[in-house]
């Protein structure tokens, strides 16, 4: 009886850790963090010498009411003139921060702030301040759907000129979908319509992963503006193949 007893004891014993082992796994799998890193370098030889590296990194922390994200990305090209010298001819940086208030499943509300800075942009600088409302129009196991609205402003400064600001509304969608259990489609969506200037940014994203934390991203970026200072393009484009950790 004794013998029965220890080893009703030991069951149960084992019971109780795996169970608590279960349950810290579990635990461990809800982390309300996530972070992603993106790094991309190419360099090419030859008749042409060009360097380009493109970074960026987001953070973000849920729960069960608040979700917050902060963004932040850089991308830079050099290019080696005749006489050897290195020429920049791309600059590029974006920070932003944002937060979400969820009201139910679906419906939430927002606060955003973004700084850009672009040195071939013709702009010295454009950061935007906005708040409003989003909702999740698709909800899915494999897809989601996120569509946004709200006012804001836009502080600018054209370079050579003065600062400025101006009333604008944002629009936005995010849209990921599942394809396969290794690969997914991204598209991200913002408009800001401004009393004078409307901006466009576009990012539409293929992801393929190699590995439960790294992954292959190729991604064609298009930024617009309604109008821009002279000697200046309305439109970038931008084709990318970055490699992200996932962690």
């Amino acid at each position: 009886m004794k013998k029965y007893c220890c080893v009703f004891t030991l069951a149960g014993s084992l019971l109780v850790t795996g169970s608590v082992i279960a349950e810290e796994k579990k635990e461990e799998a809800k982390s309300p963090w996530k972070a992603v890193a993106e790094l991309g370098f190419i360099n090419t030889s030859g008749n042409t010498k060009t360097q380009t590296t493109a970074a960026k990194a987001d953070v973000t922390y849920e729960v069960e009411k608040w979700r917050h994200n902060g963004h932040a990305e850089g991308f830079g090209t050099q290019t080696q003139d005749d006489t050897g010298k290195s020429v920049t001819s791309a600059e590029r940086y974006e920070l932003s921060g944002k937060s979400d208030y969820k009201i139910n499943e679906y419906d939430y509300i927002f606060g955003l702030v973004k700084l850009q800075k672009d040195r071939f942009s013709g702009f010295g600088y454009e950061d935007n301040v906005a708040a409003g409302y989003g909702r999740k129009i698709i909800k899915q196991a494999d897809m989601e759907l996120d569509l946004e609205i709200g006012p804001g402003i836009r502080f600018f400064k054209v370079e050579g000129g003065k600062s400025d600001d101006e009333k604008l509304l944002r629009l936005a969608g995010k849209y990921w979908w599942d394809i396969t259990s290794n690969s997914k489609f991204t598209q991200d969506i913002t408009v800001d319509v401004g009393e004078d200037i409307t901006s466009t940014k576009s990012v539409t994203g293929i992801q393929a992963s190699i590995n439960s934390s790294l992954a292959l991203k190729i991604t064609y970026t298009l930024r617009n503006k309604s109008k821009v200072p002279a000697a200046t393009k309305k439109t970038d484009t931008e084709l990318a193949a970055t490699i992200v950790y996932t962690f």
